[in-house]
């Protein structure tokens, strides 16, 4: 799930970046950025939370 979060970001940030590039969209990423930073934070701890534990925890603990 980890991995399947970090790729699905990317890629939707390198499409929100090439269409604006393009002029398909008209957004200013730093003023976004600014405002809903907070949003980022979220979804990276909803990614950790629900990431599944290697277990290499649990063996050195043995």
């Amino acid at each position: 799930m980890k991995g399947n979060l970090g790729a699905s970001a990317l890629i939707l940030i390198g499409v929100l970046a090439l269409a604006s590039n393009l002029g398909w969209l008209q957004v200013d990423f730093v003023r976004l950025l600014g405002t809903w930073w907070p949003v980022l934070l979220i979804l990276l701890g909803i990614g950790m939370f629900l990431a599944p534990d290697t277990g290499q925890r649990s063996k050195r603990e043995r």
